[in-house]
């Protein structure tokens, strides 16, 4: 009979250790889990949403430019609309190109930004005026996941100026999906074509 109480006691006991374990452990994750998810939600729903090619006084559209070019570039930037997986089968993908002075001091100007297919036919322009960026400033030209027509080997052409020697520009693609339950992303860095500002196919406009 006493080894049938002390094992009742045992398993009150263990019962009651699991108990405290769980409150004292489990309980307090989950409620930091919790606390978390809504302290980032919270911030999501406070933070000002930018629409894709904003302008505004550090994204400015021009007619002329105030100086005149002494550095440039004409840059080549992978784009993917799409991947292969599977057997083969195209993935879709939203592309954003994201274009980014890292001169702290001036301004640079972005002249000219050219989407092209896969077969290196060009499909648009981007950009109808010369786009001025202010120190740090950044801008970004969006592909949307239905527009299949620049496909796995699209690419931009992106060109640049400034008006003195400045930190080269960050630009990129940054590929995107997330319809599924994984999501997909990845980047690709631009490779410079080009470097001067007397290129052919420079689409600035420059003050006299």
């Amino acid at each position: 009979m006493s080894n049938r109480i002390t094992e009742e006691q045992a398993e009150k006991i263990s019962r009651q250790i699991k108990l405290l374990i769980f409150l004292l452990v489990v309980v307090p994750i989950v409620l930091i889990v919790i606390f978390v998810e809504f302290r980032l939600r919270s911030m999501a729903a406070k933070t000002p949403y930018q629409s894709p090619s904003l302008r505004d006084e550090a994204r400015m559209e021009v007619d002329t430019l105030p100086w005149h070019p002494v550095q440039g570039q004409r840059l080549y930037v992978p784009a993917y609309s799409h991947v292969y997986h599977q057997k083969g089968e195209p993935y879709p993908l939203t592309v954003t190109l994201n274009i980014r002075n890292t001169d702290v001091d001036n301004e640079i100007a972005v002249t000219s930004v050219r989407y092209f297919d896969t077969a290196g036919k060009e499909l648009r322009s981007l950009l109808k005026k010369t786009l001025r960026l202010s120190p740090l400033a950044a801008t970004e030209f969006v592909i949307a996941r239905d527009d299949k027509a620049g496909g796995a080997g699209a690419s931009f052409i992106v060109e640049w100026q400034a008006g003195t020697k400045v930190t080269q520009p960050v630009v990129e693609t940054v590929m995107v999906d997330t319809t599924n339950t994984q999501g997909l992303s990845f980047i690709s860095p631009a490779v410079v074509l080009s470097e001067g500002v007397n290129d052919p196919g420079r689409a600035a406009s420059t003050a006299e």
